[in-house]
């Protein structure tokens, strides 16, 4: 893999062709393009039957260099670097910095092509990309250019193993806000890879992890868990609150912290029984009782730390 650093500090992870998928591009572009030659030049056999060997020479040296010059240089303009061999292999002309090429490129290609390849039989442009080592032959080195694969197989996913079942549901309280993305992606890389590992690193690798994931959550791990079980747990249900969040399948899940203060509620006031009689001041002896305001209750907290 090439990484090719672009102007915006950008590493671009390309994979440059080597010389045997170049090379049955450049074939299949050569059968295309000499059988076009060929059904041109038997339809201007016919044409220019009455005039004279001057003239008949210059028709054959323009189609020359229109068919198999202007034609692949027209091809990968207008196609941004792909030309029919390419695009039946998989390649892609790109420039240096990754970004497609232009007319300027498609022309010093095609230039140099004509001596590389019909010319030498293919000898000097297959030296230079072994002796390259981005496969670039001469009219790429030119150019500025270099031929990609743009079909790359994909990667096998892998998975995370399931929690035991035990551990199952055991975390549906768990704050998970503060975890950053990171450190999930830590987590899966070391439960997809966690059986390649040495036994010893890994319950390092796993212990190291579940101390971070501890330290976000504010919440620590039951006791007598794994640290591995730990993580697989914790994984599992943020892949089932995303999964509940994204399609609606399932109740939304408490999460901790700080417990809502609940509304006092007042005792209603109760008038005087005679309604006419005056009020004696405050603290005086006929001084009615004021009514009894309940405390409010206190609020109820839990015994995780809200996440920093």
């Amino acid at each position: 893999m090439s990484d090719l650093v672009t102007g915006d500090a950008v590493v671009l992870g390309l994979r440059p062709a080597r010389l045997p998928s170049r090379a049955l591009a450049i074939v299949l572009d050569l059968l295309v393009y000499f059988t076009g030659y060929t059904v041109i030049m038997v339809g201007l056999a016919y044409a220019t039957a009455s005039l004279d060997e001057a003239a008949q020479a210059a028709v054959v040296v323009a189609s020359f260099v229109l068919v198999l010059v202007g034609v692949p240089i027209a091809i990968e303009t207008l196609s941004h670097g792909r030309s029919l061999g390419k695009l039946a292999c998989g390649l892609r002309v790109v420039r240096d910095d990754g970004g497609p090429i232009r007319f300027r490129h498609a022309l010093v290609r095609g230039a140099m092509g004509v001596v590389e390849l019909p010319a030498t039989l293919g000898s000097v442009a297959c030296i230079a990309s072994l002796v390259s080592s981005r496969g670039r032959r001469l009219g790429d080195v030119f150019a500025g250019t270099l031929v990609i694969r743009e079909r790359v197989p994909a990667a096998r996913v892998m998975h995370v193993p399931p929690p035991p079942p035990w551990l199952a549901g055991r975390f549906t309280t768990l704050d998970l806000s503060a975890v950053p993305e990171g450190l999930w992606m830590a987590i899966r890389q070391y439960l997809t890879r966690m059986n390649q590992l040495d036994p010893q690193v890994g319950a390092a690798m796993a212990a190291r992890l579940a101390d971070d994931l501890v330290a976000r959550t504010g919440a620590p791990a039951p006791v007598g868990v794994p640290a591995a079980a730990f993580l697989m747990a914790v994984v599992h249900e943020r892949q089932s609150r995303d999964a509940a969040r994204a399609f609606g399948t399932a109740q939304s899940v408490p999460v901790t912290g700080p417990a809502a203060p609940q509304p006092v509620t007042y005792a209603p006031y109760v008038a005087p029984a005679s309604p006419a009689a005056p009020v004696p001041p405050a603290g005086g002896p006929g001084a009615a009782a004021a009514p009894a305001v309940p405390a409010p209750e206190p609020v109820r907290r839990t015994g995780f730390a809200p996440p920093v």
